[in-house]
């Protein structure tokens, strides 16, 4: 195994460039040497070294790298996936990793066969805002909780071109941002009792989900997680409430902006919260702001790098993807039938 990791790219779309590939660069331990792009040769102009590959099958023929990351569409995620760990490479795939559990299930079981490591690009547990409710629920400061509400709203009233928005599988925005918030949820307070969805197209002419409300239950606990595309006005990140008081986080995560202004990541003031955007904490005694913990997705990369070469645990693994798949499933089932399941029913 090299030193740095050999790493390639498949597929060099918006999230590929912007992101994926100034992570990798980032990292000290990974290098970006190869690229799957099938028209052009776009990654080149930011990172001449790189070399260009028209398939997948010419970059595993040619043995050009250690570890693979796969951001194409989702329905591409799972062939390509198997094809490369049967290469004998390990692998990084985009979130929600497939489109159905049992294909994740199946990629567990070959990675683990042969060795290989196969995570999931699950960047959003290092928002800086999720960092601080982690650290809230860690230290118990709301006392015993009793509700959670997580929102990832935007305003896009047009349909785009995106693949997300066109009718091709694993569309729409529960597969897309769902895949986040669910994921965190579960890190938080792991399998839910039950789980209940509303799940619609609610923009002129949407043919993929643009909109879901998903409750997770937890006994005398629950989160809702929601986003939408039609959220003109201000809604909460996180509001957590307990028996002691309340939190209360508005505004996204400042890397995701960073990112497309083209700041390196690691550049002065990566991932700080300015004070203006601060949660605010409110308690019995009275109300303060909190600081926002430090983002950082550079922690996944690492990470990844860590495991490979140094035997270091995983910090996202295909068993908590295909629990957060099997969720997606179970909620894609209670939005159509309209009706509470079950953690034995939906079999999660």
């Amino acid at each position: 195994m090299t030193h740095p990791l050999r790493t390639a790219l498949i597929g060099y779309g918006s999230v590929a460039e912007k992101m994926h590939a100034p992570l990798i660069e980032a990292c000290p331990d990974l290098d970006l040497v190869a690229v799957v792009e099938r028209n052009g040769n776009k990654c080149e102009k930011k990172f001449p070294k790189v070399q260009t590959f028209r398939s997948l099958e010419e970059l595993l023929a040619a043995d050009a790298a250690d570890l693979i990351c796969i951001t194409t569409p989702n329905e591409h995620h799972f062939p390509m996936a198997k094809q490369c760990l049967l290469a004998g490479k390990h692998v990084v795939v985009d979130k929600p990793v497939t489109i159905h559990s049992q294909e994740a299930e199946e990629l567990e079981r070959i990675a683990g066969e042969r060795g290989l490591l196969c995570s999931v690009f699950q960047n959003r547990r290092y928002d800086g805002d999720f960092r601080t409710l982690q650290k809230l629920v860690e230290e118990g400061t709301l006392g015993r909780l009793v509700y959670l509400e997580s929102h990832f709203d935007r305003y896009r009233p047009a349909v785009s071109e995106n693949w997300r928005e066109a009718e091709v599988p694993g569309n729409g925005i529960t597969y897309d941002l769902g895949s986040h918030l669910i994921d965190q949820v579960v890190l938080l307070f792991g399998k839910p009792q039950a789980i209940f969805a509303d799940i619609q197209k609610q923009r002129s002419g949407a043919v993929a989900d643009d909109y879901f409300d998903i409750v997770l239950y937890y006994g005398d606990f629950k989160a809702r997680v929601t986003a939408g595309m039609l959220a003109l006005a201000p809604s909460p990140k996180f509001l957590l409430l307990g028996e002691k008081g309340s939190y209360e986080k508005y505004h996204l995560d400042v890397q995701e902006q960073a990112f497309k202004d083209g700041i390196k990541p690691g550049s002065p003031g990566w991932g700080v919260d300015p004070p203006e955007r601060w949660g605010k904490i409110f308690l019995n005694e009275g109300t303060s702001p909190l600081q926002t913990v430090d983002g950082d997705y550079r922690i996944f990369y690492q990470n990844i790098a860590d495991a490979i070469l140094q035997g270091s645990a995983p910090k996202v693994t295909l068993a908590q993807a295909i629990l957060v798949l099997k969720l997606i499933e179970a909620a894609f089932v209670s939005a159509r039938e309209g009706r509470k399941l079950a953690q034995e029913e939906g079999n999660w």
